[in-house]
């Protein structure tokens, strides 16, 4: 059969697959239909990117927010492909290292820094951490719930192995039972080479039931801190639905203003344990000693010395061990300098007392805001009845904050300070409870005129603000040092610039 065209010139059709014709037409609408898809596809990721994060920070804002207060970096750059991985170091593994950590977020989050380190020092295989869920808090939250489990895994292949679980041969189903014990606390790299390296010869897999400071402060090695603050400031991520919550409480903050970051530590958890009630009434009082007796009795192995130890708060106020009340603080703020129209963040739990303690607070400072305040109620019922979750979000806002100020030492406090000083030493100013409560309580008797006593809280904070210093070493009596997280100054400068940074002597001015 021919078939004529318009040229006159003859095509023999039978010399043609009856089939060609059909299939580069399906072909031609197959791609078409692929690459709308793709082109779809990116147009709404792109779109989701710029609305999730506001035009303004796409347009020059970066220059006026720290990176603290940035979107994270994998969604910055979502679009395109991430970094490359670091090579894995390949190592003959002893063991399999497991780890129960106890405690509050910030407790357990440096106990997972210090676990990176003993598995590294011992060539162990670390399993993901778990986290504490009998605590006073009893949060559900897993690993995964907080931290970014592959980030961590993959940021530290080149240092440590780390695994989500322990192989099947290991299980309890199979019958495995893993050796349990509690590392002692403040021990340095030769009590793990020598005592605890041997013990996975025999028995595989050691589970440390408890993690809370079981590595020295000091006397390790430089580049097992400097993978420390490795683990610390780059390994450990909190997941993508945590920081994107916490750069928007940080965003909001930040489009009104500067601001101070308060972590009002007069939360019932930390009145019972510590022992204080200044300020409660008899009501409170008695509760916080109930309180106080039902977590002595969950905790009876771990604090022993509970039981013998009647509770002197005023006895306790006066050596600097409370934490500061919300009407102390007030005080505090205001002869520090700060003004009815700073804006101040609380960052902390439920207030013990609730917003009757507040209430002078409030009067002083009326931009006070919470998290519960900022944001719209929808966005925080998540996170909610998951303290260390609540707690990062705080943890966040601190970090980026223009000035932050505890009212109590604790490990927040501290390793909320550590971050700070890794970003320039941004400031902190750091209270001194036991002179303070001396002149509180000269200025509230009327000894004190309130000219004097501002000046004499400004002259005892003067060094105190998160300026550069080097860590305290006490030998023999580890408990009472500077805290690595709070001051990891081996991360902090180079060569020789420490010594013009800190200066040579391992002296403190903070005690």
């Amino acid at each position: 059969m021919e078939v004529r065209s318009e040229n006159n010139i003859q095509v023999r059709c039978d010399k043609i697959p009856s089939q060609l014709i059909p299939r580069t037409r399906l072909q031609v609408w197959f791609f078409r239909v692929c690459s709308s898809i793709l082109l779809w596809t990116c147009l709404i990721q792109l779109l989701a990117v710029c609305e999730l994060w506001h035009p303004r920070l796409l347009t020059g804002l970066t220059n006026r927010i720290p990176w603290t207060s940035r979107p994270p970096l994998r969604l910055q750059h979502s679009l395109h492909s991430p970094p490359p991985l670091p090579p894995p170091r390949n190592y003959r593994s002893n063991g399999f290292l497991k780890v129960s950590c106890n405690g509050g977020l910030n407790q357990m989050r440096a106990a997972i820094c210090d676990m990176v380190i003993v598995a590294r020092l011992l060539n162990l295989t670390l399993v993901v951490p778990e986290l504490d869920k009998t605590s006073f808090w009893a949060d559900p939250s897993d690993f995964g719930d907080i931290f970014d489990v592959s980030h961590f895994i993959d940021s530290l292949r080149d240092e440590v192995r780390i695994i989500k679980r322990l192989p099947k041969k290991f299980s309890r189903k199979y019958g495995f039972q893993a050796f349990r014990m509690s590392p002692v606390s403040w021990s340095n790299e030769k009590y793990y080479l020598e005592q605890i390296l041997p013990l996975f010869s025999k028995h595989k897999v050691v589970h440390f039931n408890r993690t809370d400071t079981r590595l020295a402060n000091n006397g390790i090695q430089l580049d097992l801190q400097k993978l420390r603050c490795r683990v610390n400031f780059q390994g450990l991520k909190f997941t993508p639905e945590i920081e994107t919550l916490g750069y928007k409480l940080v965003r909001i903050l930040q489009d009104k203003g500067p601001f101070v970051a308060l972590h009002l530590r007069y939360e019932m958890d930390m009145l019972a344990f510590s022992g204080c009630t200044h300020g409660c009434t008899v009501e409170e009082a008695e509760e916080l000693k109930r309180l106080r007796l039902a977590m002595f009795e969950a905790e009876m192995y771990a604090y022993p010395w509970w039981r013998e130890k009647e509770i002197m708060s005023e006895e306790r106020r006066q050596q600097g061990l409370c934490p500061l009340t919300p009407e102390e603080a007030t005080l505090v703020l205001q002869a520090l300098g700060f003004d009815k129209e700073t804006q101040i963040y609380i960052a902390s739990g439920e207030i013990f007392g609730s917003e009757r303690r507040l209430a002078s607070l409030r009067a002083a400072f009326p931009h006070i805001v919470k998290k519960e305040t900022i944001l719209d109620p929808a966005e925080l019922p998540q996170f909610q009845n998951h303290s260390s979750q609540m707690a990062a979000l705080d943890f966040m806002v601190s970090v980026a904050s223009n000035t932050f100020i505890p009212t109590y030492y604790g490990n927040m406090a501290k390793v909320v300070e550590g971050h700070r000083r890794h970003l320039g030493f941004k400031r902190s100013i750091l209270p001194d409870r036991k002179k303070l409560v001396e002149l509180l309580d000269l200025h509230q008797n009327g000894t004190l005129p309130w000219n004097d006593f501002a000046l004499a809280v400004r002259e005892v904070h003067e060094k105190r603000m998160g300026q550069p210093f080097r860590r305290r070493i006490i030998p023999d009596k580890p408990k009472e040092e500077d805290y690595f997280y709070a001051n990891p100054e081996e991360c902090l400068c180079e060569g020789t610039k420490c010594e013009d940074l800190v200066g040579p002597s391992n002296s403190s001015t903070l005690h």
